[in-house]
């Protein structure tokens, strides 16, 4: 080997390869083809044209980079419901009556209490006209209301806001009387609730069921709701599972639905669905709105199918719930205002 020759820049025949230069592949920086780097090294700042499409940057094929478009952070929305906004019924230029400075409570406040938003939620659904005081659409916030008088609905849907008020599902169990209390002794529903009426709460029960009836039995301290739900005129629909004797033929609800004639007057159902057959025996789902005395016994038997078990499950959009036999469940703000507006309360 000549290291003279070296030196003096010749090549080194005897490898065959070429002397390095200082702009070998060690020193250059790495391009694609238009020149542009390919990849910033580690410590390059972000936003170079290598990373970000900055003039001048190309891709493998000598294409310019596209730019990334940023993303976008989604803004955090209270979780409220879609539902439409309240109706405007009684909407004048008088609006709602305010109340002085430290009378009544926040509407706010109000509408926390009742379950139905937190107060942040509140002033969110007031904001888009979605709540009623006394038959106007309020949009200003800090409203105070006088909670035992004020009527405030959400989404035309009335809010309870009277704390004293008691709204009760009881399932009331069979061969019990559905009486607050009974001359003979006989078990009653006011034995279920004793301790509330001797704390001063006087309950009224909707919807009596005879003796060897079981299930749904409202109780509130709420009188016209009360009156509302057992007066015909309103239509509240009852449901009812009835286990009757014999096998019922799939036409029976078109007899029923057209109308039965009974000893006190014609009577029919509002709808009627055949559930199961076991043996001689079926099951079947009966909805009416009469209150008329054990109409559903009297209606099944009259088309040949008495009754062997009867049990209400549903009044307006209050169910029984999954409660045993002599249970209590206080009815939710929900079904509550369900209510007061199946009655136009």
């Amino acid at each position: 080997m000549n290291r003279s020759a070296r030196r003096d820049g010749t090549p080194d025949r005897g490898r065959g390869k070429p002397a390095r230069t200082t702009t070998g592949k060690k020193d250059a920086p790495r391009t694609g083809t238009g020149g542009a780097p390919k990849k910033p090294h580690r410590g390059q700042a972000a936003g170079t044209a290598g990373r970000t499409g900055a003039p001048g940057a190309t891709n493998k094929r000598g294409k310019p980079k596209q730019a990334k478009p940023q993303r976008q952070q989604t803004p955090v929305v209270p979780k409220i419901s879609n539902a439409k906004p309240a109706r405007h019924q009684h909407v004048d230029s008088a609006g709602p009556t305010k109340l002085a400075a430290g009378e009544g409570v926040r509407l706010q406040k109000v509408l926390a209490q009742a379950g139905v938003a937190s107060r942040r939620a509140a002033e969110e659904l007031i904001e888009q006209g979605r709540i009623e005081v006394d038959g106007h659409i309020v949009t200003e916030q800090g409203l105070r209301v006088d909670p035992d008088n004020a009527v405030v609905r959400v989404d035309g849907i009335r809010v309870v806001v009277k704390k004293d008020l008691v709204h009760i599902a009881l399932n009331k169990p069979r061969g019990w009387q559905s009486t607050m209390s009974d001359d003979l002794g006989r078990p009653c529903i006011g034995d279920i609730v004793s301790e509330r009426i001797a704390a001063g709460q006087r309950l009224f029960h909707v919807g009596r069921l005879d003796a060897d009836t079981e299930g749904l039995i409202l109780l509130t301290n709420d009188g016209d709701l009360a009156h509302r739900l057992m007066h015909p005129s309103y239509e509240v629909p009852k449901t009812y599972l009835a286990t009757v004797n014999g096998v019922v033929e799939r036409n029976l609800g078109r007899t029923l639905k057209a109308g039965v004639e009974l000893e006190d007057g014609p009577a029919k159902v509002d709808s009627f669905t055949l559930l199961d057959i076991n043996g001689r025996q079926s099951l079947v789902k009966v909805v009416l709105h009469e209150g008329r005395k054990h109409i559903v016994r009297r209606l099944l038997e009259a088309v040949g199918h008495p009754v062997v078990r009867l049990v209400r499950t549903d009044i307006g959009p209050v169910a029984l719930g999954d409660g045993r036999p002599g249970t209590l469940r206080v009815i939710g703000p929900g079904e509550v205002g369900a209510l007061y507006k199946a009655v136009g309360l």
